[in-house]
């Protein structure tokens, strides 16, 4: 009886062990399939813009690679997501962007008002970028919705305007939130007209489940995506400290979500406009600090001047002295115009030869480029010319915007670009076998 009793348990472990293996073995399968990366699909978006582009060899070239089989490539960076068509900074965005091959997304990174790390391209854009005016939260919001105003006659007298923060509600309220396309209309006398202003050019058509996400959360997202990640520390939009969190406390914790995922540095690109922040984690976390990038903005002050490096402080040089490896500028300063062509700028050759490495923000960021593509092609479309030697604008169609890219790929040497709608990039970097 006790023989019996005794195989009775045994058998009762053996079923037990082999129910714990087999949970164990799929939930370990679940995890593997989690993490496998998504399949590239790039849409009829490349090939639109390469059939578009003036009679070149560039144009036969990336003609003969229409029936390639396309993969993953860093060169390849998804800004925000693939905000072109998705509501930026959200799971489908990112997704998106993934499935259209960008070996490397973005998150802006910001806080909460309980300082937790969420994925925003500003701490105070929730009135642009989400339904937030629409919800009870509204009222919590830095200032909430002012209508236009109009005089009798109909002229606007002030234009409609709101300024909702990250900061001004907690985590478990932002992710009540849901994204829309960044977008107002400052003509409106309502909240539903405020928000319902997508620029023709783009669309509502995924804007329906907009998934906010926090810095974790995003981590986690990309490492199941098998991508790389290249969060931007934001500029606060409220005094620091805040409530004790310092701009050292900030910089610091956004990298220590990385460590606490165990992501490896080598798959983290951290970036920030402040040189301070980038000085900090090449100081305090230099595994990171050495593939920190720091965000040229200096265009912003009226006394900046792309094309004359006197204006330039620090100078190219001295960045490189101060530790920093990799420069990301605009597009439009990477580029001039010479005898009727793009060519490289000054400012690209001056940080080439100080030895930076050079990120470029924003390919499909502007609207259509048959009137000139707009701020991002400043320097070649004839909006900001060399005064010394004027130069009439070279873009003039959508295909254009790929002989600029030929430039920065191939004269320059960039290491990336960032897109709004990775899928032209990725096609670009599979043909050229970046």
């Amino acid at each position: 009886m006790r023989h019996g009793i005794f195989l009775t348990a045994v058998l009762s472990v053996l079923a037990i062990s082999q129910f714990s293996n087999a949970a164990a073995a799929a939930k370990s399968q679940a995890a593997i399939n989690e993490a496998r990366p998504v399949p590239t699909q790039l849409g009829p978006r490349p090939y639109f813009l390469v059939e578009d582009m003036d009679d070149s060899e560039l144009k036969q070239k990336l003609q003969g690679c229409s029936d390639i089989r396309p993969h993953k490539t860093s060169f390849s960076i998804g800004h925000r997501g693939a905000p072109l068509q998705f509501p930026e900074h959200t799971k489908e965005s990112y997704t998106a962007a993934a499935r259209m091959g960008a070996g490397i997304i973005e998150c802006d990174v910001t806080f909460t008002e309980d300082k937790e790390l969420v994925c925003r391209h500003s701490q105070c854009d929730l009135h642009t970028t989400t339904n937030i005016l629409a919800t009870d939260l509204a009222d919590q919001c830095t200032q909430p919705f002012v209508p236009a105003q109009y005089d009798e006659q109909g002229n606007m007298i002030s234009p409609a305007s709101a300024k909702c923060c990250t900061s001004d509600i907690t985590l478990a309220e932002f992710k009540t939130l849901k994204g829309k396309m960044d977008a107002a209309n400052n003509r409106a006398t309502n909240v539903a007209d405020y928000m319902n202003a997508t620029a023709d050019w783009r669309t509502d058509l995924y804007a329906t489940r907009g998934t906010l996400m926090t810095h974790k959360e995003s981590i986690a997202l990309f490492t199941s995506l098998g991508v790389k990640m290249t969060p931007e520390l934001k500029s606060p939009s409220v005094a620091m400290p805040f409530n004790g969190f310092s701009q050292e406390d900030y910089a610091q914790k956004m990298i220590d979500e990385y460590r606490e995922a165990r992501v490896p540095a080598s798959r983290v690109y951290p970036q920030s406009f402040n040189l301070s922040d980038v000085q900090y984690w090449i100081e305090h976390t230099p595994a990171f600090g050495q593939q920190a990038a720091f965000l040229d903005g200096r265009d912003s002050s009226s006394s900046f001047n792309f094309r004359d490096p006197a204006t330039w402080e620090p100078s190219m040089a001295e960045l490189a002295a101060q530790g920093v490896q990799i420069i990301a500028p605009p597009l439009w300063m990477l580029v001039d115009v010479a005898d009727g062509k793009i060519v490289p700028s000054l400012y690209a050759n001056e940080a080439k030869a100080a030895g930076l490495d050079i990120i470029a923000w924003t390919f499909e960021r502007s609207g259509p480029l048959a009137t000139g593509g707009g701020w991002y092609y400043q320097s070649v479309n004839g909006q900001n010319t060399d005064s010394s030697n004027p130069q009439p604008g070279v873009i003039n169609n959508d295909g254009d915007a790929y002989d600029l890219l030929d430039v920065l790929a191939r004269d320059i040497g960039i290491l990336g670009i960032f897109s709004d709608w990775a899928a032209p990039v990725t096609y670009y970097a599979n043909c050229m076998g970046l």
